[in-house]
């Protein structure tokens, strides 16, 4: 791909797809170029704030624009269509998490991007913070030998408002389930980078405080993964204000590394900040037990000195950027996104068996 700017689309003009504008704005050698609205008023609305051209026909926009890149930031059930209609069309597609709502339709966008030679990506820019990216390179570097044990706690809080700020919110047919779906797959990709592949899910979910809505706003699991790692998994929205979401690594060797990667009450695009700078928690890797104060004063300092909204959106347009360049997958692929879907909808059909799910 020749080093010209990046010319990069919005698919579904929402209230995430404004934080993903000022991110491209952001990015070096990326340009924002056309927005796609299925409603094309909101299409018009947006384009008119970044004075760019609003379509209503992805095939129209990818080819007239010469689009590179689409961003797709609609509701979770409607990623395929627009995800596969942009490859078809020649374009590159990076979706906001998660990929989809289900496997049939990450397995339709995958192999819409295999047929077409495109490249596909899903948005966890947790991925790019510093002590997320401090634990991937211990693990790699055999600080800790065979991660054994991981394990997710992500106690957050969302309120009646949120749930009714848009019409898809907290239904089965429009969001595809409630925290599992929206709020965990930050935490639940974390995870399985540093666990690898699942072999079986046991898990249940519940709704415990939120009457008004119809899907999940807690849910706890059990992993069995390939490497024989285990993995336990405490998600919820029913904490107020919300407290934290953690993500730990335990090796083989005895030593222990984590990442907080959400503090206090937790970012709702849109309508909220984010409140605490992502920090490694825990760090016991031998002959490294005394870095953790550093690693956390040099993570507080850079965090004061960013836009942690649209900053890390920013370093993962800026890595699909450099994948397209340079010929590889992006960081953080469909396949990916797929491992994090299938464990959620394990989660969902355990619970309704009551039987763990085989992998």
């Amino acid at each position: 791909m020749p080093a010209n700017p990046l010319r990069i689309a919005i698919i579904g003009p929402g209230k995430v797809a404004h934080l993903h504008a000022k991110a491209v704005l952001q990015t070096p050698d990326t340009t924002l170029v056309a927005v796609y609205g299925r409603t094309y008023q909101k299409a018009e609305d947006f384009a008119r704030q970044y004075n760019i051209p609003p379509y209503s026909d992805i095939d129209e926009m990818v080819k007239r624009e010469n689009v590179d890149l689409c961003i797709v930031c609609t509701p979770h059930p409607a990623h395929r269509e627009p995800t596969v209609a942009a490859l078809d069309a020649g374009s590159n597609v990076l979706v906001e998490k998660p990929l989809a709502a289900s496997l049939a339709d990450c397995d339709a966008m995958i192999e819409a991007a295999q047929r077409n030679g495109r490249h596909l990506g899903t948005v966890s820019q947790r991925r790019f913070y510093a002590p997320s990216m401090r634990i991937r390179k211990a693990i790699d570097e055999g600080k800790i030998g065979t991660p054994v044990l991981g394990t997710i706690q992500m106690l957050g809080w969302r309120d009646e408002p949120y749930y009714q700020s848009d019409p898809w919110r907290g239904t089965w047919a429009g969001e595809g389930g409630g925290v599992l779906v929206n709020q965990a797959p930050h935490q639940l990709d974390l995870l399985l980078w540093y666990m690898g592949e699942m072999e079986s899910v046991f898990g249940i979910w519940a709704n415990v405080n939120h009457p008004y809505i119809e899907v999940d706003d807690s849910a706890v699991a059990i992993v069995r993964f390939k490497n024989g790692g285990l993995g336990n998994l405490i998600v919820s929205n029913s904490q107020k204000p919300g407290l934290f979401g953690k993500v730990h690594v335990h090796g083989q060797n005895g030593a222990s590394v984590g990442v907080q990667t959400d503090g206090g009450s937790m970012f709702i695009a849109g309508r909220t900040g984010i409140t605490e700078p992502p920090v490694n928690d825990i760090w016991s890797v031998p002959g490294e037990e005394n870095l953790l104060p550093q690693f956390i004063a040099d993570d507080t300092a850079f965090f004061n000195q960013i836009d942690a909204i649209t900053y890390f959106f920013s370093l993962q347009i800026a890595d699909f950027r450099d994948a397209l360049r340079e010929g590889r997958a992006p960081m953080v692929t469909g396949e990916d996104g797929r491992r994090v879907v299938a464990l959620f909808e394990a989660i969902y059909e355990s619970t309704k068996t009551g039987l763990p799910v085989q992998f």
